[in-house]
């Protein structure tokens, strides 16, 4: 039986547990981490360290991502046997094993305007006379490029399947990731994708059922950590489907949100009430950037286990890495952030609770929907008091050592906005202070550090902008929402003139390409394209010039 098979049949059993939504649904039970596939270092051993660790491959993500073209037990005792007959000592020697008993994975580049578009007449009347619509024919034409089909893979990989097609967001992230998706589906939308959204929306839901959450990304070396809870917008972005697929989407959603509420992740403020922080479940090296994080606690001089925990939390927030996380506000070893109860994370769950809350009351399910209102309300009023520096002006995050805020103004603190949790008080203080502080000349800045971290100043991203528009818009701030998105809006048409690319992220204080980061810049890019696409149906294709700098 194929592995994917197997979890579809545990998947099928977990449902059929579960109760209608009118009767009060229960979140049944999940699969522990122990059932969970096998990721590449526990299938590879003492083999997967060394191909790592001798970094045979400049990123360490191409191994995790390659497939065995036979049983990885025949190939770890092969390698063994090689090893202890010094046959592997050179690297040369082990490049040649690994190449004859795996397929390496095909980067899903997007690099260029595609050649069909360029050398057709419409096409070439784009690039001439506006580059504004060649912009948008070049996101449209994106779609299929970066789609995917189930089981283009199978079982023999860390890939997990899925049952429908998904959009990846390019270059060396060749699976589905979590939040990305969500602002990836907003230009899917925006560009009539429905069927496509629709199936993405689903295959979260087939990943909360067999795993109780959503990982990071579909693949085995992301199971022991989700991303930032956005299924819930999604699932609302998608809009009203049949009876059947509203009680098992929002099944998923009462699942993830007991996933949240368990374990680590839950932190209990001064006061008694719980909030949240990111977490990992795994406090070793993350197997994508093993030697990176290995190499790193050499020099770090705090025990290594605590210091992969938080390198893993910081992937698990999406924000990999950022000063927001680091003790010291400048360095990497300094990192703390599962002594963090952030302010993006715990806003998103408020918006998670009140989701919940409105569909338990389409349903009639009146003690669901009293319970979620009751916690989505406890969340808000401690986020406000706890999460709001009244000294600074703004919100933060929340330093559970020291028990006070956290130093900083970062963009996370646009989410109390985003998901509507703001008083209006606070929400138009932090429009003002986003117009000073936070909007540089090519849109919004990612935070006012500037340590070389990707998730720092110059650098600002798309979902970011997205975030920041769409919650100033929610309070009347159309101002500077307007302004953010024209700005931001004209760095990509800048860079797409001069390149041809949507990259992932982009350099907002001298407007141009991003940088920092533990790779190459990428480009593709799924949640550029998405929002790139959302925020001109908003304010319009005449937004995007180079003159709002």
């Amino acid at each position: 039986m194929k592995l994917s098979s197997r979890w579809w049949l545990i998947a099928a059993s977990l449902l059929g547990a579960g109760l209608s939504v009118a009767a009060g649904t229960t979140v049944a039970a999940v699969p522990t981490a122990a059932l969970y596939p096998a990721s590449p270092a526990e299938l590879y051993g003492t083999l997967f360290e060394q191909i790592q660790l001798r970094r045979l491959f400049a990123d360490g993500k191409v191994f995790v991502d390659a497939v065995p073209k036979r049983p990885a037990n025949d190939i770890v005792r092969d390698y063994l046997a090689g090893a202890a007959a010094g046959k592997f000592a050179k690297d040369e020697a082990l490049l040649t094993f690994v190449l004859a008993n795996f397929k390496l994975p095909e980067e899903s580049r997007a690099s260029s305007l595609p050649q069909a578009l360029a050398t057709t007449p419409v096409g070439a009347s784009l690039l001439a006379k506006n580059s504004a619509s060649a912009l948008q024919a070049h996101i449209t034409s994106l779609w299929p490029v970066l789609t995917r089909e189930p089981d283009t893979i199978g079982e023999a990989g860390s890939l997990l399947d899925l049952p429908g097609p998904y959009v990846v967001p390019g270059g060396r992230f060749r699976e589905v990731y979590y939040w990305d998706s969500y602002f990836t589906l907003l230009g899917l939308q925006a560009d009539g994708q429905t069927k496509l959204v629709d199936s993405m929306v689903d295959n979260f839901v087939s990943l909360v059922e067999r795993f109780g959450h959503v990982p990071n990304g579909n693949r085995s070396y992301y199971l022991s950590r989700s991303q930032p809870p956005v299924l819930y917008l999604m699932v609302e972005l998608a809009g009203a489907q049949n009876r059947d697929t509203q009680r098992r989407r929002l099944q998923a959603l009462r699942t993830e949100h007991a996933f949240w509420m368990s374990g680590e992740r839950v932190v209990t403020m001064p006061d008694g009430t719980p909030l949240n922080r990111y977490w990992d479940t795994r406090n070793t090296p993350r197997e994508e950037s093993f030697r990176e994080d290995t190499w790193l606690a050499k020099t770090a001089q705090r025990p290594a286990p605590a210091l992969w925990r938080d390198l893993r939390a910081s992937a698990e927030s999406g924000w990999d890495f950022s000063s927001r996380w680091f003790a010291d506000g400048k360095t990497l070893a300094s990192i703390d952030t599962t002594n963090v109860v952030p302010v993006d994370l715990n806003a998103l769950l408020y918006g998670l609770e009140r989701s919940i809350a409105g569909q338990c009351r389409v349903a009639r399910n009146h003690a669901c929907t009293a319970r979620f209102e009751t916690l989505a309300e406890r969340r808000r009023s401690a986020v406000e008091r706890f999460l709001w520096d009244p000294v600074t002006g703004h919100y933060t995050d929340w330093d559970i050592a020291l028990a006070r805020p956290r130093a900083g103004l970062t963009a996370a603190a646009l989410f109390p906005l985003f998901t509507g949790l703001a008083s209006p008080e606070h929400a138009h203080a932090m429009a003002r202070i986003t117009e000073r502080q936070l909007l540089a000349p090519g849109g919004l800045r990612t935070t006012l550090s500037k340590t070389g971290q990707q998730w720092d100043a110059p650098n600002g991203w798309a979902p970011l902008q997205w975030v920041a528009f769409d919650g100033l818009r929610r309070y009347g701030e159309e101002a500077p929402a307007r302004q953010l998105a024209e700005r931001f809006l004209a760095t990509v048409q800048r860079e797409f003139n001069t390149t041809g690319k949507l990259v992932e992220k982009y350099n907002v204080e001298t407007p141009g390409s991003g940088s920092g980061g533990e790779y190459p810049l990428q480009d593709g890019f799924g949640w550029t394209n998405g929002v790139v696409r959302a925020l001109t149906a908003a304010i319009g294709a005449a937004a995007m010039t180079e003159d709002k700098h």
